[in-house]
């Protein structure tokens, strides 16, 4: 029998970036801007993605390093505001397990010519298969990731 279990944790992440809100927003609503900056390292390869971005609309992405495990991502969208404020809540699965549940809140506030990010993001995690350090870790990861594709696509407004 598995021992169940549920960890709780919140945490919050800021990055300033040089690309206006509407830039920024863009790069977070566009399923071909997403693509460039979103997902697992190179190394895993291509996997299935998609976004319906709506209110209520689901983002998809799922991958893995070859043999295994397929790491997949399950989102609704609960809220958006454009050019401020996106909220959605996810799932995240390695193979067949859900292994969290979250709440994530992004906001774009104008700072000087540029964009300050404040991500808020609530978690369960669960039955000791994913850990909130590593969570962060990796949200940090795609943050940074965001910052360089806005960087290489050269348009700041």
């Amino acid at each position: 029998m598995t021992k169940r279990s549920v960890t709780h944790d919140t945490f919050v992440l800021e990055r300033s970036y040089s690309a206006s809100p509407a830039r920024v927003f863009f790069a977070l609503s566009d399923k071909q801007a997403k693509a460039k900056w979103f997902g697992g390292p190179d190394e895993w390869g291509q996997g299935k993605y998609e976004m319906d971005f709506r209110v209520g609309g689901r983002e998809i992405s799922s991958g893995g390093p070859k043999g295994g495990p397929v790491h997949t991502f399950v989102a609704v969208y609960q809220d958006i505001v454009p050019d401020e404020r996106i909220i959605y809540t996810y799932d995240m699965h390695l193979d067949d397990k859900r292994i969290s549940v979250s709440l994530a809140t992004i906001e774009l506030r104008p700072e000087g010519h540029g964009t300050r990010l404040v991500l808020t993001e609530q978690g369960a995690y669960l039955d000791g298969f994913d850990d909130p350090s590593v969570r962060m870790q990796g949200m940090e990861e795609l943050l940074d990731a965001l910052g360089r594709s806005l960087e290489n696509t050269g348009v700041n407004a």
